[in-house]
């Protein structure tokens, strides 16, 4: 997460928060018009409407508008995470144990950057997977990205 992300983020969570929801993902993105993507899921844990992400746009835009973070007009994008969502935060890889995850590092573990397996949760800062039969630790300080795989486990789970 970038420096303009992190302060993005700490003007919005408070508020977000009290309207009934947790932020997923803050990331801005682009360079002529740049477009902030706030991606936010519900805290009851039922399904994102639309209504959801028109009120966490309305009152995250009222925000931005008096503290100003970003430089020049940028496009707000409010939206729910998905099913196949990013892995952002420590506790999801353990929310997440037993699906299918896509991990992706800064640094080499064993000569590859990229990993594919069932998730297994943390063992304190390192992300236990199974790949290809074998289970990796790899550490979490080191995610450039995560993200769930689209199985037919993950659909029958309903989770989100």
């Amino acid at each position: 997460m970038t420096r303009i992300e992190q302060r993005i983020e700490e003007i919005i969570t408070e508020a977000v928060e009290a309207l009934g929801y947790h932020i997923v993902r803050v990331m801005v993105s682009g360079k002529q018009r740049p477009v902030l993507q706030v991606m936010v899921e519900r805290q009851d844990g039922a399904a994102m409407t639309v209504d959801d992400c028109a009120s966490v746009s309305r009152t995250t835009s009222t925000l931005l508008d008096v503290d100003d973070p970003l430089d020049g007009a940028y496009s707000l994008e409010v939206s729910s995470p998905g099913i196949d969502r990013p892995l952002t935060r420590p506790h999801d890889y353990d929310r997440f144990a037993g699906f299918e995850a896509r991990l992706e590092l800064e640094s080499p573990v064993d000569g590859r950057r990229r990993f594919q397996g069932q998730l297994l949760g943390r063992d304190g800062d390192r992300i236990r997977i199974v790949v290809e039969g074998n289970e990796v630790r790899l550490p979490l300080a080191d995610v450039r990205k995560a993200k769930l795989v689209l199985t037919d486990e993950l659909i029958a789970s309903g989770r989100n």
